[in-house]
């Protein structure tokens, strides 16, 4: 198998275990924490994130791309020159930024997020993000040389730090009556895993990076050339992560409209975006694995104009994905809050994920559509797809969560409007393509055993008494022999998958 087959394999199965422990972070952090404190950090989160893109500037990405070019040209003694230049430029973006974000934050802790007590964690994010920002650097000249694992390895190590210190240290310090400190404690911990994962990548940077030859005069490796690819990558990623910061912005402001208290709403959005949300997300594992192969699968039969290869293959992936959407959806709909209940100790089953669970069935096919159309040169319409979305649903989340009779759950609602927005236009996109036969017909069959499994166990669980976990695997069952049934899963589309696999080793 090709290196790049392996290397797929390694990052497929990293990215698994980068989301599982994740998932398991945010379990312990719920049960450590509180639903309060959660709520504080989660909506400090988004912030952080959107600071992170501001002082980077897409330097990384860039200096990725410069590194990755001069690597294959064999001009390895530039490369120092080329991460100076980088460094510099990342320096002067953080003596920039950062103060005016520092004078910023009472304004966005006060007034855009109603809520004084986000004040700290988010003076904390901020402090954590110059060393995300030159972790960031290191992670792009690895990833130029082409030595993925490091920056692998070092996201697991930061997750297994941040797990370790909230399951140990977190408790020490936590304090029911000050949700707010215990905020700013784990946004800490946040900034110590960032920490030790950038001591990783520097450790490994020091054995790998390229020196240039004593007889080589090497000149500073002009900024502008760096700053030209640098400047778009961080036009397009500032937009998306600020309609992710704007997010709890707009929930927090519909929801004290409608009436409910700063620290009530506060409190909701970090249920909703740090139990609910992840707990549906961890399924789209499988079809994020499946647009890996997508791509170059896709790719390789445009460049041969083959268009009967290249149906099959669009079939297949978005038939399959379809199939894991099913199996996620059925499964928080009729188990989805208790589920979440017993993972996170959450004090109330609010229904959340009976009205997420149908909605975000069509977030599974979104990676392998966005694959598909990336191979097929549509990179720009797809990326513009997912901002409709984004602003769509801050849209739809001020109008609905601001009404007192609906509140939290318009914004439910609202966030899967985004869902269905983007997905729906993807498809749209796809279907301009004469040569691609693939429709909204794909869905129709796992979308109807969908709501048949939901319908037939909501009537048929009163008259049996069966525990949690064995009623789980009941609607695993059923689903699967009504899917193969139906023919929507089939054994030869794993094999197929591997048959193109092998062609590409």
């Amino acid at each position: 198998m090709g290196s790049f087959v392996k290397g797929t394999i390694f990052l497929t199965f990293v990215i698994f275990l980068s989301k599982l422990f994740g998932f398991i972070y945010r379990m312990q952090f719920m049960r450590v924490a509180g639903e309060e404190a959660v709520g504080i950090y989660m909506t400090s989160y988004p912030a952080f994130v959107f600071f992170i893109s501001l002082l980077q500037l897409g330097i990384p990405i860039a200096l990725a791309k410069i590194v990755a070019e001069l690597h294959a040209k064999r001009r390895d003694g530039q490369l120092k020159s080329v991460m100076q230049t980088a460094t510099r430029w990342s320096i002067v973006s953080i003596i920039l930024f950062a103060p005016v974000l520092y004078f910023f934050i009472p304004f966005l802790a006060g007034t855009l997020l109603h809520n004084e007590a986000t004040k700290l964690t988010l003076y904390i994010a901020l402090g954590a993000v110059p060393i995300v920002v030159f972790s960031g650097l290191i992670r792009g000249y690895l990833q130029g040389i082409a030595v993925i694992s490091a920056t692998a390895w070092s996201q697991m190590l930061e997750q297994l730090v941040r797990i370790g210190l909230i399951t140990i240290l977190l408790p020490l310090f936590a304090t029911p009556d000050n949700p707010a400190q215990t905020a700013a404690y784990a946004m800490a911990i946040t900034a110590v895993g960032e920490l030790i994962s950038f001591i990783y990548l520097y450790i490994h940077y020091s054995f790998k990076k390229k020196r240039p030859k004593q007889s080589e005069n090497v000149k500073p490796y002009p900024a502008m050339p760096m700053l030209r690819i640098a400047v778009p990558s961080a036009g397009s990623r500032l937009f998306g992560t600020f309609t992710w910061f704007l997010e709890p912005i707009v929930f927090l402001k519909a929801l004290t409209v409608s009436g409910l208290t700063a620290v009530g709403a506060t409190t909701l959005y970090g249920i909703i975006s740090g139990v609910h949300i992840p707990l549906l997300l961890f399924p789209s594992f499988i079809p994020n694995a499946l647009a890996i192969v997508l791509i170059p699968a896709v790719s390789d039969a445009v460049a041969r104009s083959n268009h009967q290869l290249l149906n099959e293959r669009i079939g297949v992936s978005l038939r399959l994905s379809s199939v894991i959407g099913c199996y996620a959806a059925t499964f928080f709909f009729l188990h989805g809050d208790e589920l979440a209940m017993r993972l996170f100790h959450l004090e109330e089953n609010r229904g959340f994920m009976r009205v997420l669970a149908p909605i975000f069935y069509f977030y599974y096919i979104q990676s392998p559509l966005h694959s598909i159309l990336q191979a097929m040169d549509e990179a720009r319409p797809a990326m513009m797809n997912s901002i409709y979305g984004g602003l769509g649903k801050l849209f739809v989340m001020f109008v609905l969560a601001s009404q007192p009779f609906i509140q939290e759950f318009g914004a439910i609602i609202a966030i899967g409007f985004g869902v269905l927005i983007t997905s729906f236009l993807h498809i749209a996109t796809l279907r301009q393509h004469k040569m691609i036969a693939a429709g909204f017909r794909f869905f129709v069959i796992p979308y109807a055993m969908f709501i048949l499994v939901c319908v037939a166990q909501t009537f048929a669980q009163p008259y049996f008494a069966f525990d949690f976990w064995t009623n789980c695997a009941i609607t695993i069952l059923l689903l699967t022999i009504i899917l193969l049934f139906t023919n929507q899963l089939k054994w030869q589309d794993f094999s197929y998958l591997k048959s193109i696999i092998s062609r590409r080793s």
